[in-house]
């Protein structure tokens, strides 16, 4: 996608070869800062305090960091070391395991000495094919969305409801959700993009919104307890999400809120879809509420906002009373009657273990 009219990604390898530059994504949308990974360090970190976020950023971050990290000691113990620390950065996106445990398994036979120049290659083909996948899922949600927009007799304007951000900031590019709103907007559908805030870290009104201005997608920014009223009134046409994790049954595990989304959706009778790429799918996961780990993060993300005051200036504000505890949790799952369809790289199914096993039928059998 494209910053301030420039081609850009989410990640990429900086001048010399083997460093690593992000979008500090905690910085947005009120500063465009890149920070350059050089580190094992650097790269939890950056997984870890959320300057990358969204399972397919995440996995291709981790690679990159176990890439780093066989530049400083490409021993077994170093390898081990490495996956262990990356791996302990964020508990519920499964992209972070798979892309770990691709590169794991193919550096792993390897003598020492080759590690590190063939964990970047793979890092950067795991990238690459994040970009693929992506658009694929885009051109497949461009058809969804366009027989919905057709058979409301093509109106003025075709409003699409989104939560979380599961755009290409979450992505190496292109993105899950948004993917689909992208081609739909660029193959002349009049898409308007309702976008939840996205409380306690904002990343509906922070980065959803952000990249809609960069494409001159039309959208307005919602609060999050506002979707299910535009549902009522008929001002919702689709919901689509991404997930951090779907199970072999169809539920899938989305930003905290999204289970609610879904909801109001299914009792006003609003097409509910969630984008994904198959990597984001857990084959050894049947109950999505009984088996996903939901990471739980701190008060400080309830109690405090970042963003632009009065000024001018940029900073942190607390919202509660001193000495009132907050709760966290980052994530809710969303069980698979309340999914209308999922939208992947292969094409779009029901929610479901026939349905993804028609998708996905090499990947299926195997988990079995």
């Amino acid at each position: 996608m494209k910053v301030n009219g420039t081609p850009t990604r989410t990640i990429w390898l900086a001048e010399d070869g083997h460093t690593v530059e992000i979008i500090d994504q905690t910085r947005l949308p009120h500063h465009y800062e890149i920070a350059r990974l050089a580190s094992l360090d650097d790269a939890c970190r950056a997984i870890k305090d959320m300057l990358v976020r969204g399972a397919p950023l995440i996995g291709a971050t981790a690679a990159h960091g176990l890439a780093l990290a066989m530049r400083q000691d490409a021993s077994d113990d170093g390898l081990a070391t490495a996956y262990d620390r990356l791996f302990a950065t964020r508990p519920t996106a499964v992209n972070l395991r798979w892309a770990l445990d691709d590169m794991r398994q193919r550096l792993a036979p390897l003598p020492a000495d080759q590690r590190a120049g063939a964990a970047l290659d793979r890092a950067r083909v795991i990238c690459d094919e994040d970009v693929a996948l992506n658009e694929a899922i885009g051109n497949h949600g461009l058809t969804v969305f366009r027989t919905l927009w057709e058979r409301k007799g093509k109106p003025d304007r075709f409003n699409v409801l989104t939560h979380c951000n599961a755009g290409w900031l979450a992505t190496v590019d292109w993105g899950t959700a948004l993917a689909p709103i992208y081609k739909a907007h660029d193959a002349g559908i009049p898409v308007h993009v309702w976008v939840d805030e996205t409380r306690p870290r904002n990343q509906g009104a922070s980065l959803t919104a952000w990249e809609l201005n960069q494409h001159g997608v039309p959208h307005t920014v919602i609060v999050d307890n506002a979707g299910g009223h535009f549902m009522q009134h008929g001002m919702v046409d689709v919901c689509i999400v991404g997930t951090d994790r779907t199970t072999a049954t169809g539920d899938v595990c989305n930003k905290i809120g999204t289970y609610l989304k879904a909801l109001a959706a299914k009792d006003n009778g609003v097409p509910f879809y969630v984008a994904l790429p198959s990597p984001t799918i857990d084959w050894t996961v049947k109950d999505g509420v009984a088996e996903i780990p939901i990471e739980d993060r701190g008060p400080g993300e309830v109690c405090r906002l970042w963003g632009r005051l009065d000024s001018g200036d940029t900073g942190w504000v607390t919202v509660t009373p001193e000495g009132s505890p907050a709760a966290n949790p980052a994530f809710d799952v969303t069980p698979a009657r309340l999914v209308t369809g999922l939208i992947t790289e292969r094409g779009v199914c029901s929610a479901s273990a026939e349905g993804l096993a028609g998708l996905f039928p090499d990947r299926s059998a195997a988990a079995e």
